[in-house]
């Protein structure tokens, strides 16, 4: 079992910028390729970033590219997401998840955090 911890979430005006945290414990953190995702109300949980299990490589999400870095520290055990130049679009909840395979499909993800929640206001 692994279990994950988001923080970071807020209200922040548009062109703002928030970082986000999610805190592993549990099985060994660095097996796992680490992922947000993000669910707006009355929308379906959508794919955000994802980063594997060494940190060498990161992908994201057309919406997000250019905005958001993700990236990890696996001696903390924590994956963070910045957030930058954010939109009123970017208001969702915002969770962390851990998969053994990597994806950026939610259903590939076997671990997910409780959520955090971003509002951006125009």
């Amino acid at each position: 079992q692994v279990q994950l911890v988001e923080s970071g979430g807020g209200l922040v005006q548009a062109g703002g910028s928030l970082r986000l945290s999610c805190t592993a414990s549990g099985r060994t953190f660095s097996n796992y390729v680490l992922g947000w995702f993000r669910q707006a109300p009355g929308k379906e949980r959508e794919f955000a970033a994802a980063i594997t299990d060494s940190g060498g490589s990161t992908g994201y999400a057309d919406s997000v590219k250019g905005r958001f870095t993700i990236s990890r520290d696996n001696a903390k055990n924590t994956v963070y997401l910045q957030m930058n130049r954010l939109k009123p679009e970017d208001t969702a909840v915002y969770y962390c998840a851990a998969s053994t395979s990597g994806s950026r499909r939610a259903s590939d993800y076997d671990y997910w955090g409780q959520g955090t929640q971003v509002t951006v206001s125009s």
